[in-house]
């Protein structure tokens, strides 16, 4: 059985991403649309607006994490939002996820992030026991509120 190996994602792996990115938002609940799934990740890379990680076994893509950055204010510092992490189901139990958080981990790391942050389903004990078991806390001293702009108050 082969290792994972994972990059930094780059506009040539745009296909297999968008692949992936389409299956993940069937995972959350969506419809496939690989077309509007592609342009969403060449928008982000065009812009600059997120960091990509591909993992693949062999050289086939089968799983990616996408980071956004941000900023603390009270931190003066960069931060991360991990909101994206998405393993095809013919690979998990491979490490697929463990090698992708390990290159955002170290990647965060090199950039001097203070903090990467992520939401998880609370119907998602798996990705929680992840997460955790890698050293990620809840958070215990705010809430997330949500408000959705094209929601009348």
């Amino acid at each position: 059985m082969s290792s994972p190996v994972v990059s930094q994602a780059v506009l040539a792996d745009l296909d297999p991403l968008a692949r992936l990115f389409d299956s993940y938002r069937q995972f959350q609940g969506r419809p496939s649309d690989v077309p509007a799934a592609r342009e969403f990740l060449r928008a982000r890379f065009e812009h600059g607006e997120s960091v990509i990680f591909l993992g693949r076994i062999d050289g086939e893509a089968l799983g990616f994490a996408q980071l956004y950055p941000s900023f603390s204010s009270v931190g003066l510092a960069r931060v991360y939002v991990l909101n994206d992490l998405f393993v095809d189901e013919r690979a998990r139990r491979r490490h697929v996820a463990a090698s992708l958080l390990d290159a955002i981990e170290d990647y965060a790391r090199s950039m001097g992030a203070v903090r990467m942050t992520l939401n998880v389903a609370r119907a998602n004990p798996a990705a929680q026991a992840l997460y955790q078991a890698r050293g990620w806390q809840q958070d215990e001293h705010f809430f997330m509120f949500h408000r959705y702009p094209q929601d009348p108050a």
